[in-house]
C-alpha cells in the first residue's frame, strides 16, 4: 500500500503523470522513442566561434555545484561546448523537461533518472555529480525513527530524498505507512516549512539541511545517510539524451572534463567556488552554504556506484515508481574513461575518486 500523501492533489498528479508513471502519456510518445527534432535533442549548431550550446536542467543541492561552476566559469567552452540552463519552477519540472527531450542533459538524482529510464526515455548516465549530503532532520524531541510514528515528513517524490527515509524506516522495522508523507515543489519551500514548524521532519539536501538545522533551534539530525548506506553513497548523476550521446560525444566529453575541472577548483578553493553559486543557485546564506559544502562533495568519477543505484531500484519498484528492475545499461562510463585517459594529470590531482 502506498503511503498517505497530504500534498495537494494537483502537484501529486502533475509529477506522477509527467515524470513517473507514464511520461509518454503526458508528452508525445515520439519524444520518448529516441527521435530527434525537439529543442535541445542534440545541442545547437556551433556558433561562429565553433562553440556548441547544450541545454540542461539541474537540481538545487550542492551535488550540482560542479555543473554550476562549469557554466559560470565556462569550463567546457575551451573544448567547444557551452551550457545553457533551462528554468524549472519545481523539482518535478527538472525531470519532466529532460524526459520530454526539451533539454540535452540533466544533473539529476539517480532515482528520478531511473523513473525516466523505466518509462522508456532514451537517456543514459555518463558521469557523477555529488555524493552524500542527503539527511533526515526532525523537530526538537524527535530523536529516533520510532519517534516519527504518526508524524509528518516532508520530501520530494521519486527522489533520493524519498528513498533515504524509506530505507531508514525499513532499517528500524517501520514503513511509510507509519508516518504521514508530504511532497513539496522546491527546496526553499521544503526548508521553510520545516523551519516554521509546519512539518515534524524532512529529508533534504545540502545546503538546505544546514540552513534548517541552524534556523530551527533544537532540531535534530536523525540521519545523514551514512548510517543507512555507508560513506560515499551517491546522490546525483549527469545523464544525457541518447541522440546527443550518439551524434556529439565530443560535446558530452567537454562537459565531463568541465566537471572534473570544477571538482578540482572546489577542492582547491571551496569558499570561492561556493560563493559563485550562492544567491543565484543556492537560496541560503553564504555562511550556511560554506558550512554545508564539506558535507556533500562533488565527485565526477562514480563508476563504482552503478550497483548502489540498482540496489535502490528495488525500493522504488516496491513503491510503485518502476515497472521492472533496471540493469547495468543505465550507465555508460566510456566517455568519462576517455576524458580520464586524455587528462591524466587533471584526474590524478583530484582528492576524491570513487572508482
Amino acid at each position: 500500500m502506498r503511503e498517505k500523501i497530504t500534498a495537494p492533489v494537483s502537484r501529486r498528479m502533475f509529477f506522477r503523470n509527467t515524470a513517473i508513471a507514464g511520461a509518454a502519456v503526458a508528452v508525445p510518445a515520439w519524444l520518448l522513442s529516441g527521435c530527434s527534432g525537439t529543442a535541445g535533442t542534440a545541442g545547437t549548431a556551433p556558433n561562429a566561434a565553433g562553440v556548441t550550446t547544450l541545454k540542461a536542467t539541474h537540481g538545487t543541492g550542492l551535488c550540482n555545484l560542479g555543473i554550476f561552476l562549469t557554466k559560470e566559469r565556462k569550463l567546457s567552452e575551451p573544448d567547444g561546448t557551452a551550457i545553457e540552463f533551462v528554468v524549472t519552477p519545481t523539482n518535478a519540472d527538472i525531470v519532466t523537461l529532460f524526459g520530454a527531450g526539451q533539454v540535452d542533459m540533466s544533473l539529476v538524482p539517480y532515482t528520478q533518472f531511473l523513473t525516466l529510464y523505466d518509462a522508456g526515455a532514451p537517456v543514459t548516465i555518463v558521469a557523477g555529480g555529488g555524493v552524500e549530503g542527503c539527511s533526515i532532520v526532525a523537530q526538537p524531541g524527535i530523536t529516533s525513527a520510532a519517534d516519527m510514528r504518526g508524524k509528518t515528513l516532508g520530501t520530494f517524490q521519486a527522489d533520493t530524498l524519498e528513498m533515504l527515509p524509506y530505507d531508514y524506516l525499513q532499517k528500524a522495522g517501520m514503513s511509510f505507512g507509519d508516518i504521514e508523507v508530504r511532497y513539496f515543489g522546491t527546496s526553499p519551500e521544503l526548508a521553510q516549512a520545516f523551519i516554521s514548524g509546519s512539518i515534524d521532519s524532512m529529508c533534504h539536501i545540502e545546503p538546505y539541511v544546514t540552513q534548517a538545522l541552524n534556523g530551527r533551534t533544537g532540531s535534530v539530525l536523525l540521519s545523514d545517510g551514512k548510517d543507512v548506506y555507508g560513506p560515499g553513497y551517491t546522490d546525483c548523476v549527469l545523464a544525457v539524451r541518447n541522440p546527443l550521446l550518439q551524434e556529439n560525444p565530443k560535446a558530452v566529453k567537454a562537459v565531463i572534463k568541465g566537471l572534473f575541472e570544477a571538482q578540482q577548483q572546489t577542492e582547491a578553493d571551496r569558499s570561492a567556488a561556493v560563493e559563485v553559486a550562492v544567491g543565484t543557485y543556492f537560496k541560503t546564506s553564504l555562511e550556511d552554504a560554506l558550512d554545508a559544502s564539506t558535507k556533500q562533495p562533488n565527485v565526477v568519477d562514480q563508476r563504482n556506484k552503478t550497483q548502489f543505484m540498482l540496489d535502490r531500484a528495488v525500493g522504488m519498484k516496491d513503491l510503485g515508481y518502476l515497472k521492472k528492475l533496471p540493469d547495468e545499461k543505465i550507465a555508460d562510463w566510456s566517455l568519462l574513461e576517455e576524458v580520464i585517459s586524455e587528462n591524466q594529470s587533471l584526474y590524478n590531482s583530484l582528492k576524491v575518486k570513487t572508482a
